[in-house]
């Protein structure tokens, strides 16, 4: 079921799939696979199948219900681009956010290559719609290719989550994102992130102007580390890439 989220980038998360399997060393501690394992084996509970990947067509038409515009986080608990799942579904996804196109949806992968090639072939060469945003999770310097795959995208709305942080990032080339977010890992098995990989990245969205979010430390909570980098909260966001006829319901 969509919800108010407590993700502190977002108003609400919207999940037309769940579930999905490891590609990558940010996906060793996942924080949905985890939650989402507790329900297995209970009849009738939405995760009654664990983590196991499953469509949802019955909530396609969620986000037309809401009708004050909101920040929707797409698929906070899957992938959309997983290679699983049915390219029918994805248009069906895509449909869906044309269609309510008064929320801006914040769309977030691993699988860049995937999202990059399905996009070129939906919209032809145009440009994305400004109110869906796309973006990748990069999580240490092995992966920076996602970041390369999502250039290649036709946007102005283009952001990475540098989250779980595992390791140094290094040299980066930003030009052409709108929004970085960077946050070290959570629960019980978390990873330690070194401050000087974060701060690396904020001096990197200060040379190519991007906006920067630092949204946590992690711990065995999310909340354990607290928020502070460098003595300040970072709450950077690209308000100049919301459309205008959105931002004034937004800031209301």
């Amino acid at each position: 079921m969509a919800q108010k989220s407590e993700i502190e980038w977002t108003d609400a998360t919207w999940n037309p799939v769940t579930g999905c399997t490891k590609i990558g060393p940010g996906c060793d501690n996942c924080y949905a696979e985890r939650f989402a394992e507790r329900w297995r084996g209970i009849e009738g509970h939405a995760y009654e199948q664990g983590f196991d990947l499953r469509l949802w067509p019955s909530r396609l038409d969620q986000p037309a219900r809401w009708k004050k515009p909101r920040m929707i986080f797409v698929n906070s608990m899957s992938d959309l681009f997983h290679k699983d799942i049915p390219i029918s579904h994805i248009d069906a996804v895509f449909d869906a956010m044309e269609r309510a196109n008064w929320h801006v949806y914040q769309v977030l992968t691993k699988r860049s290559s995937l999202m990059r090639n399905y996009v070129k072939k939906r919209y032809s060469g145009e440009k994305v719609p400004s109110h869906i945003w796309l973006g990748v999770s990069v999580e240490d310097s092995a992966h920076k290719s996602r970041i390369e795959h999502l250039r290649q995208i036709n946007s102005e709305a283009r952001f990475i989550s540098f989250e779980p942080l595992l390791g140094r990032i290094g040299n980066v080339d930003l030009s052409g994102i709108a929004w970085a977010i960077v946050g070290g890992e959570s629960g019980p098995k978390a990873r330690p992130m070194e401050p000087s990989w974060a701060t690396e990245l904020r001096l990197a969205c200060e040379k190519y102007d991007v906006a920067f979010f630092f949204k946590q430390w992690g711990g065995a909570r999310p909340k354990s580390g607290g928020r502070l980098l460098e003595g300040a909260e970072w709450n950077g966001f690209p308000w100049q890439i919301v459309p205008k006829e959105i931002m004034a319901e937004l800031t209301s």
